[in-house]
């Protein structure tokens, strides 16, 4: 195994993704005097744990709300990204469940707080969703797809949304998935790395040389169960949509992709069984174009092996938030050989069958 530093392009993907180095987590303290001086707001501040920035409920004693500080190597432009999204879907889809940024008391999205090495640092507070997450549920074959037709709206009212910092670069971007393959050398296991590789072979056949035809916009970017809140009791089923901290301009099939990816191999018999529910779902409300549906599945699996392999390279090297990393991510191997075993040829089929099932 691999335990040198990454090569040069996967360097600079974690660094501007703000996920090559640890730091030091803001004082609650800090956080306290510039709640109250900048948006009138006190209560307790609950630490909650994220992939990358520091994360708090505050708790007023009437509406909670969420406390975002972004880490100190993201840039304020992408920060400004973030909220532009949710703004803009506030605007042109109010009735979306998505979370809502507040503004501070002189008008601002954002307080700015200097580091002291020169950089900035962004905080925003934002509406406390309730609900469960997707995640800690169970859902049925008509819930998933109440699922994947709230992000088919959420696409497609970004469709017509654009921003200066748009064409940030991501790790979790796909585009650059074939560029990470030194990843691959950093991961313990032999069977795992094989895995890996066979995943590299299949989406360098299929997706990159159709990379520049594939249809793009600005998308969520990260619709896991995580980051979806649900209430089975009701007919909509997805109360919230929250975390938009990975949005960016990218092809389309790449969002849905993301939510097959944490749906893969959850049914160990029929390993795209859930995949399969949640889109049909998001095509009731953003259509997949034919072109790019047989793209899907191997791009899910793009996703499922990315993720696996920045988690144990991340978790050996920010061990503060191992725990968090590890939890998100620790069947995802027997995921990813569960859902190879089955032919892409065969899933596609599937996908294309489950069009002609719904209304």
């Amino acid at each position: 195994m691999n335990t040198s530093p990454p090569a040069r392009i996967a360097q600079q993907l974690f660094e501007e993704s703000g996920l090559a180095s640890s730091h030091e987590p803001i004082e609650t303290n800090v956080v306290d005097a510039l709640l109250a001086r900048h948006y009138q707001l006190s209560g307790h501040l609950e630490r909650l744990a994220t992939e990358k920035d520091d994360t708090f409920r505050l708790r007023t004693g009437t509406a909670d709300q969420l406390v975002k500080v972004s880490p100190p190597d993201e840039a304020v432009a992408v920060v400004a990204l973030q909220t532009a999204v949710m703004r803009h879907l506030e605007t042109e889809a109010p009735h979306l469940p998505v979370q809502r940024v507040k503004e501070t008391t002189e008008g601002s999205d954002n307080v700015p707080i200097a580091t002291k090495d020169g950089g900035v640092r962004v905080l925003r507070v934002f509406d406390f969703v309730e609900g469960a997450v997707l995640a800690r549920t169970n859902p049925d074959p008509h819930q998933l797809a109440k699922a994947g037709q709230m992000l088919g709206r959420v696409d497609l009212a970004l469709r017509s949304f654009r921003h200066p910092a748009d064409e940030r670069r991501l790790v979790w971007d796909l585009r650059h998935f074939d560029q990470l393959r030194e990843l691959i050398e950093y991961t313990p296991s032999a069977a795992h790395r094989r895995l890996a590789q066979e995943v590299f072979r299949l989406f360098h056949e299929a997706i990159v040389p159709r990379l520049g035809d594939l249809e793009t916009q600005v998308i969520h970017g990260d619709y896991s169960p995580y980051n979806v809140l649900v209430d089975p009791r009701t007919d909509t089923f997805v109360t919230g949509v929250i975390d938009f901290g990975d949005s960016m301009r990218s092809p389309l099939i790449f969002d849905p992709a993301v939510s097959l990816a944490n749906l893969l191999g959850r049914t160990p018999w029929d390993p795209w069984r859930e995949a399969c529910s949640f889109v049909a779902g998001y095509e009731r409300a953003r259509p997949i174009k034919d072109t790019e549906l047989p793209f899907l599945p191997v791009a899910a699996l793009a996703r499922l092996t990315l993720r696996a392999l920045v988690t144990h390279w991340r978790a050996e090297r920010v061990p503060e938030r191992r725990d968090y990393l590890l939890e998100h991510a620790r069947d995802d191997w027997v995921n990813v050989e569960r859902s190879m075993a089955v032919a892409m040829e065969e899933v596609v089929a599937r996908l294309l069958s489950t069009r002609q099932d719904t209304p």
